[in-house]
């Protein structure tokens, strides 16, 4: 495909897309998406207003009702201070010897790489943001999961984090978890955890979705957060309205580089996140202990 058939609005769209559907972290069911606005550059603020609670009184039949109650809004701001970016070329080589798909996986392949920076943003940011009464674990004194004797049990450690979300009046529906692929595997071993095959996730517009126990989606992902020498995993769960994103790809230009007989494309990704409500997340810092009790 030469340049001069580059559409950037098409390619954009496309590109967003794809990105979409590479998304763990970033997709619909895990974070909210409903703030997303016109981002024009890195430091744009997208506003989140919230509404406090609605007060409930008890009815007396053939009585009038007070006055309807004025609720308060708070505001909080989510900074676009993310910005990552693409550039690759194709020689006209390449492109001559019938390969006319190449752009096509080239920007599948750029999708994919935005997507796994920012979900691994993602990660970060929602595990630093957990309420500390929802935290099973530290930083330096892990919990064992595993079968072994005085570790903990992998659907136990997610129990227990369903019950801190009860305590925190989180709803029950929606609620997810991503784990590592270690946690995963420690999963299948426990009959109580049911899994999920490729065919329902993708019924579902899911990604990473391996199976379901405690009450959690159970999504599977190689960006939870660790520390060198694979410890101290950040497992987070929580529910799609705990953490807000917002992204857009901001620039797609496509062009000729001077030393190069290539058509080039590069982009700008443009996203940022904040956690909302960090009581509706809870946090499981774990390493790996033994599959065998």
């Amino acid at each position: 495909m030469a340049i001069d058939n580059f559409i950037p609005t098409i390619w954009s769209a496309r590109l967003l897309e794809s990105l979409q559907k590479a998304f763990v972290y970033g997709q619909p069911t895990v974070v909210n998406r409903d703030y997303e606005g016109e981002i024009r550059d890195v430091g744009d603020k997208v506003r989140i207003n919230t509404l406090g609670p609605v007060s409930v009184v008890p009815y007396s039949k053939n009585s009038d009702l007070a006055a309807p109650e004025t609720l308060t809004d708070a505001s909080q701001d989510l900074e676009i201070d993310q910005a990552d970016a693409f550039n690759f070329q194709i020689d006209d080589i390449d492109r001559a010897q019938q390969r006319p798909k190449i752009m096509d996986a080239a920007m599948r392949n750029a999708a994919y790489a935005l997507a796994d920076a920012t979900d691994q943003h993602l990660a970060s940011v929602l595990w630093q943001g957990v309420a500390t009464a929802n935290v099973q674990g530290a930083v330096g004194t892990p919990v064992t999961i595993g079968y072994g004797s005085g570790e903990t049990q992998p659907y136990l450690a997610l129990l227990n984090a369903a019950q801190k979300l009860d305590e925190a009046n989180v709803p029950r529906t929606g609620r997810w978890a991503i784990v590592p692929p270690w946690f995963h595997a420690y999963l299948l071993l426990d009959a109580r955890f049911v899994g999920s095959g490729a065919a329902e996730a993708d019924a579902r517009g899911v990604n990473g979705l391996v199976g379901r126990v405690a009450g959690f989606d159970v999504f599977m992902s190689n960006n939870v957060p660790y520390v060198a020498g694979l410890t101290e995993y950040k497992i987070v769960c929580g529910t799609s309205y705990a953490a807000a994103m917002a992204e857009q790809i901001n620039k797609v230009e496509a062009y000729r580089p001077e030393k190069r007989f290539a058509d080039a494309v590069k982009g700008l990704h443009l996203y940022g996140a904040k956690v909302v409500y960090p009581e509706a997340l809870a946090l499981i810092i774990a390493d790996a202990g033994s599959q065998t009790a």
